[in-house]
């Protein structure tokens, strides 16, 4: 592995500093609407077309007990997209003129908990509504996502492995959020890149596959190539559907050189070490009873400081399960499950040149959490 695997995470200060700039043709993007809803757009150029601006106060909230994330990205777009054209065709900026309030970054929120507010005038900003949302409600889904999982491990270390299971485009992103709900690692450089950290990994299946099937092989390969460069290594051992024969047979060729093993083990497999053992538990994939078997085989042979790892279906509920029973994990991989769910934002308009005039059942609700944007 590249990092130390803790627990600690501290709330991180000056995240606005860590987001990369948009490109111009983002930027150029986002100030014409092009990732707006349309309705949006069509409502920002009428109300400039009739020369009716309106300074209002928006509030946006969502409905969930949930870890707050993106909102310094969600001021980086209004402090890019907040104005309008002259009419000459050139981009006259807004932000200045707005006052926005907002919760931190990694901040613990409520229902219907007002999260930001952003008081001005309206054509300035209004195409910016989607955007905005959008980004919020995904970094708020996986920090939240995360956050319980690491709850449920408790001193455990939690692992990102998300990437695979969502477009590319959307990693930087989401290695953030997964840093603000607590994890431990993130397995690609992108998802490290918003907090400088470095991507952990084990030995794949692929490398495994590639040396024909040899698991000890492909972990020689491994150590060989990375000694000396702090990478910490922890190949899979169920390639042959024999988790206890194959980390004891790593642990002993490579000695010094493994740190731990990973289980890996398919829903619908019943790993060899426990066909015996079956009839009192559900015996597929990575469970209990596996990792207890796993543990049990490597300390026999004199392995004791080996660590296990274990990946594939984990979710919180799974975690506080193998925490209830004590079962030796010494860190968890989670993947597909962080990103599940929804944590939706909204946005309303609830005064309107200083009365109020929110839609019925939308009042504006007061904070003393939120504190000014600069």
């Amino acid at each position: 592995m590249t990092t130390e695997m803790t627990h600690q995470h501290e709330a991180p200060t000056g995240g606005q500093d860590r987001l990369e700039a948009l490109s111009r043709a983002q930027v150029e993007a986002l100030r014409r609407g092009d990732y707006s809803d349309v309705y949006f757009n069509s409502t920002k150029r009428i109300l400039e077309r009739t020369g009716h601006r309106p300074r209002v106060l928006m509030q946006v909230f969502q409905r969930h007990e949930a870890v707050l994330c993106g909102i310094d990205e969600a001021i980086r777009v209004l402090r890019e997209g907040t104005g309008h054209l002259d009419p000459s065709g050139n981009w006259v900026p807004g932000f200045d003129d707005l006052v926005v309030r907002a919760l931190p970054e990694g901040a613990r929120i409520g229902p219907w908990e007002p999260v930001m507010t952003i008081e001005g005038d309206y054509a300035s900003f209004a195409h910016l509504e989607t955007v905005y949302l959008g980004l919020l409600a995904r970094r708020t889904l996986i920090a939240t996502n995360t956050a319980a999982v690491v709850a449920a491990a408790g001193a455990i270390p939690v692992l990102f492995f998300a990437a695979r299971f969502d477009h590319h485009a959307t990693q930087e992103g989401d290695g953030w959020a997964a840093h603000i709900g607590g994890a431990a690692g993130v397995s690609t450089a992108s998802q490290a890149a918003l907090f400088g950290g470095a991507p952990v990994g084990t030995v794949p299946h692929a490398l495994i596959a590639a040396y024909g099937g040899d698991t000890v092989a492909a972990a020689r390969a491994f150590a060989e190539v990375y000694a000396g460069t702090g990478m910490r290594l922890a190949p899979l051992v169920d390639f042959h559907n024999d988790c206890t024969r194959t980390a004891v047979e790593v642990a002993d060729a490579l000695g010094s050189d493994l740190w731990g093993v990973r289980l890996d083990t398919g829903g619908q497999m019943v790993d060899r070490a426990l066909v015996d053992r079956m009839g009192g538990f559900r015996p597929t994939g990575v469970c209990a009873e596996l990792v207890f078997a796993v543990r049990e085989a490597l300390d026999a042979a004199g392995h004791q400081r080996i660590k296990i790892l274990v990946s594939g279906g984990f979710d919180a509920a799974k975690i506080r399960s193998f925490a209830a029973r004590g079962v030796p994990v010494d860190a968890y991989g989670v993947g597909s499950s962080l990103l599940r769910g929804e944590n939706d934002f909204t946005a309303d308009i609830v005064r309107t040149d200083g009365a109020p005039s929110a839609k019925v059942g939308r009042a504006e609700i007061p904070s003393d959490r939120l504190e000014r944007v600069r």
